[in-house]
């Protein structure tokens, strides 16, 4: 049996249908909690705080990277400057960082979607 993180929490990309109260509404389910948006998948993402994001966190997206050209990240209601290693390490792996908090990031990522771009949001909830 698989452990609960190889596990998707839908198994294919999604729409953000709606966010907030420390969660998120997707493909006629929620999720509390923070997601990773992958063209493949939605997944559950164990960062609640900018400063958690490193590559360890992103593991995923850059197992990803060869189908994927954005990804966005939404940092809760606080903004938050990548660290230049990180943002190298993602630009070696053809992937560009664009960091803002949740609730643009969501409006960005579903616009993203809906012209069928390569993207991915690693997207912290909010309240």
């Amino acid at each position: 049996m698989a452990e609960r993180s190889e596990i998707p929490h839908f198994p294919r990309t999604a729409s953000v249908e709606a966010y907030g109260k420390g969660g998120f509404y997707f493909g006629e389910m929620s999720h509390q909690g923070s997601l990773l948006f992958l063209p493949e998948a939605v997944w559950g993402w164990d960062v609640t705080r900018p400063d958690q994001i490193d590559r360890a966190s992103l593991k995923r997206v850059f197992d990803n990277a060869n189908a994927i050209d954005t990804l966005i990240i939404g940092t809760g209601t606080d903004v938050w400057i990548p660290p230049r290693q990180l943002r190298d390490q993602l630009r070696a792996a053809g992937v560009v960082l664009e960091p803002m908090q949740t609730g643009p990031a969501v409006r960005t990522y579903n616009i993203m979607i809906g012209e069928r771009r390569r993207v991915a949001a690693a997207l912290i909830a909010v309240p």
